[in-house]
């Protein structure tokens, strides 16, 4: 399994970027993903996850309602919407697979691992 995200950039407060988690293998219908950000000097958290179907999504309180995310399975790819951006949205975003059990919104219950994209948010 290989994931890579990318998308990160540059942008002002109040805009938008759409990330993508690009997979490889043809099981990746069959993978629930998650993106996860780390600030610098802060832990990593959860920002979003999505099931295998693409019709249930969770999402962190503080990226609810601003960030949307969303799968094109044909595609191998999650994508991973962000509007309304403020700067402490400035992180590095990661996007993983969800191994078989476990809650979403913790990275100890992910397997694999794409690197990172930078997103910086000027105010």
């Amino acid at each position: 399994v290989q994931l890579q995200a990318s998308g990160g950039g540059l942008v002002q407060a109040g805009g938008s970027l759409r990330l993508s988690c690009a997979a490889s293998g043809r099981t990746f219908s069959g993978y629930n993903v998650g993106w996860f950000r780390q600030a610098p000097g802060k832990e990593r958290e959860f920002v979003a996850a999505i099931r295998r179907s693409g019709g249930t999504t969770y999402y962190a309180g503080s990226v609810k309602g601003r960030f949307t995310i969303s799968r094109d399975n044909a595609k191998n790819t999650v994508y991973l919407r962000m509007n309304s951006l403020k700067p402490e949205d400035t992180a590095v975003y990661s996007c993983g697979r969800r191994a078989y059990s476990g809650s979403y919104y913790s990275g100890s219950s992910y397997d694999y691992w794409g690197q990172g994209t930078l997103v910086t948010v000027s105010s």
